[in-house]
C-alpha cells in the first residue's frame, strides 16, 4: 500500500464520523428552523380576499392583486422579443396598485417548477393573481411571488397555476409514463449531469467525491 493510500484509508473513518455528526447537526438546525416558521401566512397589504394556501415559508404573506404580465428583461432593458420570449424569458407582474415589478419565481406545484408556463398565455394582458409573497422584508434584498391562482381580468373564475408538469408531458410524451420524477427523466437535466456531474463541479470532482465518501 502506498503512503497516499494509507493516509486516505486512515482519513476515511474520521470523515465518516464527521459526516454523521454534521448531518445530525444540520437536521437539528433544519427542524428548529421549521418549528420557528409561521403556521399560517401573514396578512399583508394585499391579503384581502386571498384564497392562497400557506406553505410555511419564511416571511410569507397572502397576496391577491391585479397586474400586467410582462417579460422581466424587456421591462428592465427594453429588449423585447415577441410573445414575451415564447417561454425563454423570466416572466413577472407589474402590479396595478403601485406599479411594482413583482418576480413570479414559483408556481403552485410542490416541485422545482417556475410560473412561466402559467403566465405565458397572458403575456401583456391584465390579470388577477393570488398567491404568497415570500421572503423576510427586513433581510431579503427582494421578495418573490409564489403564484397559486390566476385569471384574466375579465374572467369569472381562477385557474390553478399548475401547468408545468402538463407542459412537460406534452413536450416529452414518451417519457411521461416512465417511472420516476420528471427531473430524472428530462433530457436537458441528463445532459447537464453528463457534462458537469451530479455536483455540478465537473466529472473529476464527482469521481473524487465518490471515491472518498463511498469507497
Amino acid at each position: 500500500m502506498s503512503a497516499r493510500s494509507a493516509r486516505r484509508s486512515a482519513e476515511r473513518p474520521a470523515r465518516r464520523r464527521f459526516g454523521v455528526r454534521a448531518r445530525a447537526a444540520a437536521l437539528a438546525v433544519l427542524l428548529g428552523g421549521l418549528a420557528a416558521l409561521p403556521a399560517a401566512a401573514q396578512e399583508g397589504p394585499f391579503a384581502a380576499g386571498s384564497q392562497a394556501e400557506s406553505w410555511g415559508l419564511s416571511g410569507e404573506e397572502k397576496a391577491r392583486f391585479r397586474a400586467r404580465v410582462v417579460d422581466v428583461l424587456c421591462e428592465l432593458t427594453g429588449d423585447c422579443p415577441a410573445d414575451c420570449g415564447a417561454g425563454r424569458r423570466q416572466l413577472g407582474l407589474v402590479r396595478e396598485a403601485d406599479g411594482a415589478l413583482v418576480l413570479a419565481a414559483k408556481n403552485g406545484q410542490p416541485l422545482f417548477t417556475g410560473a412561466g408556463r402559467d403566465l405565458l398565455p397572458y403575456c401583456g394582458q391584465a390579470v388577477e393573481v393570488d398567491g404568497l409573497m415570500v421572503g423576510d422584508p427586513q433581510t431579503a434584498p427582494a421578495r418573490v411571488f409564489q403564484l397559486q391562482l390566476i385569471r384574466a381580468a375579465d374572467a369569472d373564475g381562477f385557474v390553478k397555476a399548475d401547468r408545468w408538469t402538463q407542459a412537460w408531458e406534452e413536450r416529452y410524451p414518451d417519457l411521461a409514463s416512465a417511472p420516476g420524477p420528471w427531473f430524472r427523466k428530462d433530457p436537458r437535466v441528463q445532459a447537464l449531469v453528463e457534462r458537469d456531474g451530479w455536483l455540478g463541479l465537473g466529472l473529476e470532482t464527482d469521481a473524487r467525491f465518490l471515491e472518498e465518501w463511498f469507497p
